[in-house]
């Protein structure tokens, strides 16, 4: 397939002080390494960052990071970007650097959501210690987690993803927006890349200002995230979401707001699939129980 894992994201913030109350105290994310231009590294493992906050003249969702499988997989799938007549720019090496990646492009998919493409992952080895005690982030191969991103043109960019990107099908809904049965509703595809993880990307046929609907992030147990329920609770968060547990992928989660406007789902428990029998499918609802939204 060639693209193994969403590896990181970035994120553009006018508090940086904020985004470190909430990713460290209340999520439990471990800041890393100082920056020179002051952006805040967090991490979630062994790499120097899986989230990168970058100081901005306004609060919004960056891009986010796909990891390729090698270098030879990298030029590869350049070469169909750019062969789809997608603008592709090259990325000098400081910021391959800053970003601790050997190489990396960047070009926005058919929606408009920026993307690099990068190949080379850097670890310092150093262990992962939460300050809020969350016990570990489940990554590793399967990377950061996912993300949903906006694409109110909704088939051209899942067949981008596909046909050019290489994802492929894992579920699709359609969710009701309003309480009448026959109202308005927003269509969600989900799509997975070459690793276990039900999902890495999704798209959702709607706006979304922030740059993006949200990222998810697994923790490793159900006391992890009910620990961080409640310290969001006390912190005075927006929680967009109750504790509950998706019918798609079986994530045990909650949704709370996010300094850049998007939310950040915390879960843990999601379904690795095995790719070699799986069937993709059609779901009629989004959760088995709870997940009480509340978008305010």
């Amino acid at each position: 397939m060639g693209i193994t894992a969403l590896g990181y994201v970035v994120v553009s913030a006018t508090d940086l002080s904020a985004w470190q109350a909430f990713a460290c105290d209340v999520l439990g994310m471990m800041p890393g390494d100082a920056r020179p231009d002051g952006a805040l590294a967090l991490r979630l493992d062994d790499r120097p960052f899986r989230i990168l906050i970058e100081p901005g003249v306004s609060d919004r969702f960056g891009c986010i990071g796909l990891e390729c499988a090698g270098e030879g997989v990298w030029t590869g799938l350049v070469a169909r970007v750019e062969a789809a007549g997608i603008a592709v720019t090259h990325s000098d090496a400081a910021t391959a650097k800053a970003r601790r990646v050997a190489s990396l492009v960047r070009f926005d998919d058919p929606a408009g959501n920026a993307i690099e493409l990068y190949h080379g992952r850097v670890t310092d080895y150093a262990p992962f210690t939460s300050p809020a005690g969350v016990s570990g982030f489940v990554t590793g191969n399967m990377g950061l987690g996912h993300a949903v991103l906006p694409a109110p043109a909704l088939e051209p960019c899942v067949d981008f993803y596909k046909s050019v990107l290489g994802f492929g099908d894992t579920d699709r809904i359609s969710v009701p927006v309003s309480p009448d049965p026959d109202g308005p509703s927003i269509t969600v595809r989900f799509l997975h890349c070459d690793n276990p993880r039900h999902h890495s990307v999704a798209l959702a046929d709607m706006p979304q200002p922030a740059g993006a609907v949200h990222i998810m992030v697994e923790a490793c147990t159900t006391a992890d995230v009910g620990r961080a329920y409640y310290r969001a609770k006390a912190a005075g968060a927006h929680i967009s979401s109750t504790l509950g547990e998706h019918a798609n992928d079986r994530m045990f989660s909650f949704y709370v707001r996010s300094p850049g406007g998007f939310d950040i789902e915390f879960g843990c428990g999601g379904w690795q699939v095995d790719w070699a029998t799986y069937v993709p499918t059609i779901s009629t609802i989004d959760s088995l129980w709870g997940h009480e939204w509340n978008f305010g």
